[in-house]
């Protein structure tokens, strides 16, 4: 998994627990002493440990641990991506997109990296269907980050699950509708 994952979870950790978390979610994770580079390739198996060791922490899922990790590195890869989102898009054109746009781009400038193959379907202009394949079943992470373009975009979305390999499908799928806004 790419380091910038990695980075930033440090810093939603921190964030969320204070400075000497890390290093305790290091320990909890049998990882201690262990730093991770953003412009590197880390074992997924660490990525697990850690998510496992911070759900523990937290007293949460590890799927709230997730979602809530994409919501906070939204910004950042909204951030580094702006640059390929066209001015008039939104929330559900950026989630039914990515793959083409983003994930294109990432595959090709970091030779080795796996983001999740995304598969899209719009169904109308208010619904976008994600099918979410990846060998890591990050799915709660995959959420989290649109969540967290919406809050960019200032928009609210609805997000169901429909199927997901946590549950023994093949694939996830995600429905994200545009949502309303009461303010």
């Amino acid at each position: 998994m790419h380091g910038i994952i990695f980075s930033q979870l440090r810093k939603y950790v921190v964030t969320k627990q204070g400075s000497r978390a890390w290093s305790t979610l290091l320990k909890h994770a049998q990882l201690e002493n262990r730093s991770y580079l953003s412009v590197s390739e880390y074992p997924d198996a660490e990525m697990e440990a850690l998510v496992s060791a911070a759900a523990k922490m937290s007293g949460q899922s590890a799927t709230v641990v997730l979602e809530d990790f994409g919501v906070f590195i939204a910004p950042l890869l909204m951030n580094i991506y702006r640059h390929l989102i066209p001015g008039d898009w939104k929330t559900l054109d950026v989630i039914e997109n990515t793959e083409e746009t983003i994930h294109h781009v990432v595959r090709v400038q970091t030779p080795g990296a796996k983001p999740p193959v995304l598969r899209t379907t719009r169904r109308s202009e208010d619904e976008v269907v994600l099918i979410y394949g990846s060998p890591r079943k990050l799915c709660a992470l995959a959420i989290g980050i649109a969540r967290g373009v919406a809050k960019q975009f200032n928009e609210a979305i609805e997000v169901t699950q429909t199927k997901c390999m946590h549950n023994g499908a093949p694939y996830c799928e995600i429905v994200f509708r545009k949502g309303f806004k009461f303010w």
